[in-house]
């Protein structure tokens, strides 16, 4: 019983051990002074390239806004991971390439999205497993479809 008093206590500390919060850091890590020093109407491309480094994104259609995130998240164990902290940088430039203004954005940027159910619902008819499977068998090469024979403009 003695013997097992010990081995129980170092089994339970393990097991409590990997139950802690496992904490994990993405993307761009910020240095405040850094982030600071980059100053509207003095700055531009070039220097805040410089000052920060690459962007972790550039604007989708334009390239006037850089974006620089950071995220921390934490985890239970097996459960799915929580966001912490959330920081994002947004840059934005004049049309001369100079800084034009500096904002920041936390949390409250993250949308959460839950999907309907497990089907995408979809217009149109409905078909079955064994129609999605084999409905086009025969169809290859029939007379008026595209590439096959007599699938021309005329006909020909």
């Amino acid at each position: 019983m003695r013997k097992a008093v010990p081995v129980l206590l170092v089994a339970s500390a393990l097991a409590l051990s990997a139950c802690t919060r496992i904490p994990n850091n993405i993307g761009y890590v910020a240095d405040e002074s850094l982030v600071q020093s980059v100053a509207p109407g003095v700055d531009n491309r070039q220097s805040v390239q410089a000052t920060l480094g690459r962007p972790s994104i550039a604007g989708a259609w334009d390239d006037r806004t850089w974006y620089y995130l950071s995220r921390e998240t934490r985890q239970f164990a097996f459960r799915v991971p929580t966001v912490a902290q959330q920081q994002i940088i947004a840059i934005t430039f004049d049309d001369k390439g100079t800084v034009a203004k500096v904002e920041r954005r936390g949390k409250e940027q993250i949308a959460n999205i839950t999907p309907e159910s497990d089907k995408t619902p979809t217009l149109g008819r409905e078909s079955g497993f064994f129609q999605d499977l084999f409905g086009n068998i025969g169809r290859a090469g029939v007379g008026g479809a595209a590439g096959g024979p007599g699938g021309g403009p005329n006909g020909t």
